[in-house]
This record gives structure tokens, sequence and C-alpha cells, in this order.
């Protein structure tokens, strides 16, 4: 399937989002992969994350990117050799890529039931605010996680912990847009975060606020 969505949240930021319906076959023979790539994508065991890697360099090429133009630093965090900003996700049947002059972070995941088995390791400040009983808990903890993976990407800084030094102020699910904070290292940043829900996935990226 071509590009699934694309959003501007402003003028210097774009985020796409790729729906994965090709075979491994037809994804990976429009594309060149340099060589590590290439031996990280036949090394993987799972089908759903060979086609989920492929499909972000299918992305890679909507923002007039190639492989060779994506490196990764030690710490994981992915970047591109003209300056600027990127973040990747990719969960079951979506990729989702955000480009940006500004900081970004980006995270896609599919709304499960089993993340309230979890929530107790990345929720804090926010069980103020969060009702177990309500019919949207499922999907407001789905909007917490991406929210707080997404910053995490952002800063990749090793010994951040979701629970402790990340916080999403209270939000209403149709209001697609929430305010997160990191706390670390005595130093607090705040960030606008936009969120939206299509085909029971969730997509949330963070941005300077």
């Amino acid at each position: 399937m071509p590009l699934y969505k694309t959003f501007t949240p402003n003028a210097q930021t774009t985020v796409k989002i790729w729906k994965i319906t090709e075979s491994y076959d037809d994804l990976i023979q429009p594309i060149t992969l340099k060589p590590e790539s290439l031996e990280r994508v036949l090394g993987m065991k799972s089908d759903i994350h060979q086609r989920g890697f492929l499909s972000v360099r299918h992305l890679l090429a909507e923002f007039g990117y190639t492989d060779t133009d994506l490196f990764y630093d030690s710490n994981g965090k992915p970047h591109l050799k003209d300056g600027k900003f990127i973040s990747i996700s990719h969960s079951f049947t979506f990729s989702a890529v955000a480009v940006s002059a500004d900081l970004v972070g980006i995270d896609v995941e599919k709304q499960r039931e089993k993340i309230s088995i979890i929530a107790h390791k990345f929720i804090g400040y926010e069980n103020d605010y969060l009702n177990s009983k309500a019919e949207n808990y499922i999907k407001k903890l789905t909007v917490i996680w991406c929210v707080k993976e997404s910053l995490y990407k952002l800063f990749a800084t090793p010994g951040m912990l979701f629970r402790e030094h990340f916080l999403v102020i209270p939000f209403m699910l149709e209001d697609q847009t929430t305010t997160a904070w990191i706390d670390y290292n005595n130093l607090k940043h705040r960030f606008t975060s936009e969120f939206v829900e299509f085909e029971g996935f969730t997509c949330a990226y963070a941005l300077p606020s």
C-alpha cells in the first residue's frame, strides 16, 4: 500500500505513516540497502519485523532520502546526514517516520488490553487522573505510552525512566494533543505532544514547546 497518512505539525516538521500490506519481496525489490542494513534485515527472524524495517526505508524515500542517508549513534538514536532530526517507529502493520528541523520523537503502538498489565511500570503522576474502570482506559494508556516513548526516543539518554522522569498532563482523546514534561537531572523540558488514532492503533509525536 502507498503512503497511509501525512501530517505537518508545523512548517519545520512532517510525519508520514505507512500501512504495511506488501510482502517482503514487494518491499525489498524497489529499494537499495547499504550492506549493514541488508545484513540486519536478513538476520531478522520475524517477517513482520523485516517488513517493518523495509517500510521505513520506503518512508525515507517519501521524504527524498535513501538508506545511506540514515545512521545510528551509540545509543541507537537515528540521524540524517543532512543534519535534520528524525524519529522512527513501527508496530505490527504500521510504521511511522517524523523529520524535523528541531528535536522530534515519534511512536506508534497497537491498542491492546495487555498494556494495563504493565501500566504500573510507566504510569506515575498520571494515576491522579486515570480511571481504570473507564471505557477509554486502554486508549488513554496507549496514548501515554506513545507520548513517553516518543520523548524517550527524542532524548535517547540512558537512565531515563518512563514512570519517574516523564509526565503527561491530563488530556481528552478528542483533543488529540497534550503537554508532556521531562524532569531529569534537575532539568525540566516542556513538549507538545499530538496523537492520532486509526484502525486500532495510536501514534504520538513530541516536539519542543
